[in-house]
């Protein structure tokens, strides 16, 4: 298969991320619903970390089995874990800190302590108070739903690298059922970027670049596949999607439990969760 032809695929399965995106622009969307969406982005996300977690621990198995095989190479595998280590870790506490120095820059100040010729400005103070909340609000859900976009393209980079090596081997076949799995699964994505976004209605440039952060990389890695093949670059992403999925699941689950229908939601989180398992077995069918 040529480079061209292998990037078109690459292309292909990254677009379809698209699919499920306008959903965010949906009006008069009641709390048990905003709450199905959201677990069912969780299950989605859920199945994505066991995904990245098994390939993630086969790259490092494998050296392992290199080692008690041949008892060479103990250096190598060491050095898997420590990157495994310090980008699971990157994906978890560095995306907290981050966030957490993100608000930080962004906090309200407080309206004026009552008293002399301010009294009659505190409630005008506490309106805008209200409104710097509610904006607050707006651009925590917005990283909340950026940062699961990120999260997702790292992901979907390790298997854009799937799609180029396999068409670089002549592995033709391979390759199309690879790009047909990875549409079809890179299509229930766009529900798990929008779904925790609750009553906040993104705008349309919001969710073109949500877009492109989510499903770009699966181009971008299906560029780098077919140039280079190295189990250690595939395995940082896997961690780094690993580490980010765990953080975006916990920011996600703070935001829906004070919504109730708490049965409604395990039912949606297993739902997301099979039909990223139903969507992975097209790949697994076709030897991936």
């Amino acid at each position: 298969m040529s480079f061209g032809e292998t990037v078109l695929l690459g292309a292909i399965a990254g677009s379809t991320i698209y699919i499920g995106l306008p959903l965010g622009r949906m009006d008069r969307v009641s709390n048990r619903v905003r709450l199905a969406l959201a677990m069912f982005s969780v299950g989605i996300l859920v199945f994505i970390f066991m995904d990245v977690s098994s390939h993630g621990m086969e790259i490092v198995e494998e050296a392992l089995d290199t080692y008690k095989s041949t008892g060479s190479g103990l250096p190598h595998t060491v050095a898997l874990f420590a990157l495994l280590a310090v980008c699971f870790t990157a994906g978890t506490a560095g995306i907290g800190t981050l966030e957490r120095r993100l608000r930080g820059m962004r906090a309200a100040p407080r309206p004026p302590i009552a008293g002399g010729e301010q009294a009659a400005a505190i409630p005008i103070e506490e309106l805008r108070g209200y409104d710097r909340q509610a904006d607050e609000a707006r651009r925590a859900a917005l990283r909340t739903g950026m940062t699961i976009a990120v999260a997702i393209g790292l992901h979907n980079f390790a298997e854009g690298l799937a799609i180029g090596v396999s068409a670089k081997s002549g592995a033709i076949g391979l390759a199309t059922v690879l790009v047909i799995g990875f549409a079809l699964h890179n299509a229930t994505e766009g529900f798990g970027i929008v779904g925790p976004l609750g009553g906040i209605k993104p705008s349309w440039r919001w969710l073109a670049l949500a877009g492109l952060v989510g499903g770009g990389p699966t181009f971008v890695g299906t560029i780098v596949g077919y140039q280079v093949d190295s189990p250690s670059l595939q395995l940082a992403f896997y961690a780094l999607a690993g580490g980010a999925i765990i953080y975006v699941v916990g920011e996600i689950w703070n935001g829906v439990r004070r919504l109730g229908h708490r049965e409604l939601g395990l039912y949606m989180l297993s739902f997301g969760f099979l039909v990223g398992v139903a969507t992975d077995l097209v790949v697994s069918y076709g030897g991936a």
